[in-house]
């Protein structure tokens, strides 16, 4: 007969509320300033930026929405809660962030073959105030994006942003200086290409963690060998590692142990070493005798 041991204290997704809260609103602010000096110069390149922007306020609500979605109570309906809310605010953020990359690269492209006059001084001085609140911005959530993809998501496009904008501020200075207004679109396209390089890390690893794929922190094959030595274990099957949410994993596993002494003290050094080695923090574990082939029906593999 099976046993089944849940190691139930895991953390909840934290709260970011306070940090996405300054963030939107520095972002809301910089938007109204763009949009107030894009009228008031009937510069259609700064009202462009400003609605660019906007998408910005939108990306980090979106990840802010879900970070709150995320930290709600399972129910007997949704046992797992809404954690995978975040992995689904990562794979549209990076799909949104390639999105603009995309019709930044065109409009580029564009004001390459048909340069347009801009003035140099409005766009440095409007652009540095995107330096400041857009670095600013992404220094709040750094330290969020190290471990959580929702948050790195919106990470992105912030330091995103702060790059474009600290390009603005430099071909604002050549165009004053020397009048070549397609170097404002050429900048624009050598920063298009970094930031889509570091997007598409975020959209494979938001698309694994949609498919269930073992998370890219974690050595599935290491795991594996970590099960199959530790005391009294003769096999290992029906192993399963996903992504439960952006920052918590789960492990599911059968494991063939003879000599089941101290049952409860085994399944709980399991557990601490599979949290404390591996960030493993949901733990289901099955133990079987070996002596019937009924277990092995449900592995990937042929009974042998």
């Amino acid at each position: 007969m099976g046993h089944h041991h849940h190691d139930h204290h895991h953390h909840a997704p934290v709260s970011y509320n306070w940090v996405f809260a300054i963030c939107v609103t520095l972002n809301v602010i910089y938007v109204g300033v763009e949009t107030y000096y894009g009228f008031l110069t009937d510069s259609l390149a700064l009202i462009a930026d400003a609605g660019h922007n906007f998408s910005d306020v939108i990306v980090l609500l979106l990840a802010w929405g879900a970070n709150w979605i995320a930290n709600r109570k399972p129910t007997l309906k949704r046992t797992y809660g809404l954690r995978r809310a975040p992995v689904l605010a990562a794979l549209l953020s990076s799909v949104l962030l390639l999105v603009v990359m995309g019709a930044m690269s065109w409009e580029a492209l564009q004001r390459i073959q048909n340069p347009v006059p801009v003035q140099g001084k409005i766009m440095m001085i409007v652009a540095g105030i995107g330096v400041v609140i857009n670095t600013l911005t992404a220094l709040l959530l750094m330290s969020g994006s190290k471990h959580d993809l929702n948050i790195r998501g919106a990470f992105l496009h912030m330091a995103a942003d702060a790059l474009v904008s600290l390009g603005a501020v430099a071909a604002g200075l050549i165009i004053l200086n020397t009048g070549l207004y397609w170097v404002d679109p050429a900048i624009s396209l050598i920063i298009v290409l970094v930031i889509v390089i570091g997007t598409i890390s975020l959209l494979r690893d938001s698309l694994n963690l949609v498919l269930d794929a073992v998370p890219a922190s974690i050595d599935a094959e290491a795991v594996s060998r970590y099960l199959a030595g530790f005391k009294g274990v003769t096999d290992v099957h029906d192993f399963h590692v996903w992504g439960m949410s952006t920052t918590q994993t789960a492990l599911t596993v059968h494991l063939v142990r003879p000599q089941d002494d101290y049952h409860d003290e085994f399944l709980r050094d399991l557990a601490a070493g599979l949290k404390q080695q591996f960030g493993i923090d949901h733990v289901t574990i099955q133990i079987e005798h070996g002596n019937s082939d009924v277990a092995c029906q449900q592995d990937h593999y042929p009974c042998t």
